[in-house]
């Protein structure tokens, strides 16, 4: 049986990965939510698909990467360990996740 304080220390590296992985998503999506102008470019793939994976993304990085280090190192060292993982990934994330943030082409036209 694992003690209370390392179980406690799981749930919160859980929550705050999801929490984090929301804080990305938000503005992110927010545009695609909306669909700029009557809601043409709207995309709500963005909250059935993407934010649900993010939020499972977020929340399993800094588990798996706790679990892969408490074994071998102080809990501490785990946790530091678990919070750059979650650094790590939500970089990840804004690097690689793009929604689209602007109208679909045509309406940018110069002269039109």
């Amino acid at each position: 049986m694992k003690p209370q304080g390392e179980r406690r220390t799981r749930y919160f590296l859980a929550a705050l990965g999801a929490a984090t992985g929301l804080a990305i998503w938000a503005p992110r999506a927010a545009f695609s939510i909306d669909g700029g102008f009557e809601g043409h470019a709207r995309d709500l793939s963005v909250v059935f698909v993407d934010l649900p994976l993010i939020l499972l993304g977020g929340a399993l990085v800094p588990l798996f990467s706790w679990s892969l280090t408490v074994r071998r190192v102080p809990p501490w060292v785990a946790a530091v360990a678990a919070l750059a993982a979650l650094a790590l990934g939500g970089w990840g994330l804004t690097e690689w996740w793009t929604p689209r943030q602007h109208p679909d082409p045509g309406y940018d036209i110069p002269g039109m």
